[in-house]
């Protein structure tokens, strides 16, 4: 007897959108409606798997299909929305193309919030966004997250850790030698930050002002030299595999 195929397939395109779900009908048009129509080739009773960072995943199948727009009757919910690990990930703005991988590793890697830091060698200060958002959202919904991690505003170094709230570890990237970050993040508890800085580090002074924040851990990534972007990914990692969801 052939086995039942699985509803909804594996294959099922996931869209995120912005409105709260509930059962009922819900409008889709736009880019959005492009990518279902033109690009997926949707039709009349194909399903989509939604959501919308606050209610969960759902089950939507579409009821009509036009040119520039599909209507969907969203009929069950399929999960709850995600526990996200608190973890932040703090890191100095890159060139465009670099930073857009960091966000979109960070957020398939399960980061609950991001935080472009202005250090004194950052190369970079002024961020899209709303486009880096957008890189989240996409990665979101290839990797099956159904929560979309907080985008802070960018913030100067000194600022950030004026403000820090005792009790948040911060394990920054130390490029002259710190503890094994697993060693390091497997040992701590709570609630916790990575700090990595630009393309040519933290300078003296920053470095300083770092290691005199109580919260803070200085930990080493390995013998060799990482880009800004692959510590990121490969901090986030370890925690992840140390304390994370992993």
């Amino acid at each position: 007897m052939p086995a039942t195929p699985a509803w909804p397939p594996q294959s099922t395109p996931r869209l995120f959108v912005e409105t709260e779900l509930a059962p009922g009908s819900i409008r889709i048009d736009g880019p959005q409606a492009h990518y279902l129509v033109s690009v997926m080739r949707m039709k009349v009773g194909d399903p989509v798997k939604l959501f919308d960072d606050a209610t969960g995943e759902w089950l939507g199948v579409a009821s009509m299909v036009g040119k520039r727009a599909l209507m969907l009757d969203v009929t069950e919910r399929l999960r709850e929305r995600e526990a996200v690990p608190d973890l932040w990930l703090c890191m100095a703005p890159l060139k465009k193309g670099r930073i857009d991988w960091a966000i979109e590793k960070a957020c398939e890697l399960g980061v609950g919030r991001i935080v472009p830091v202005l250090t004194r060698r950052t190369m970079v200060d002024r961020l899209n966004l709303d486009r880096l958002r957008a890189h989240m959202i996409e990665a979101a919904e290839q990797c099956g997250r159904t929560a979309i991690p907080e985008l802070a505003e960018p913030v100067k170094l000194a600022a950030l850790l004026r403000d820090w709230r005792a009790g948040r570890t911060l394990f920054f990237a130390d490029e002259t030698g710190g503890v094994p970050a697993f060693e390091a993040m497997r040992g701590a508890t709570g609630a916790a930050a990575i700090l990595v800085g630009p393309e040519g580090g933290f300078d003296t002074e920053e470095r300083e002002a770092i290691r005199a924040l109580p919260d803070a851990v200085g930990i080493g990534l390995g013998p060799r030299i990482l880009r800004a972007d692959t510590a990121a990914a490969a901090a986030v990692a370890v925690w992840m595999a140390a304390r994370g969801d992993w």
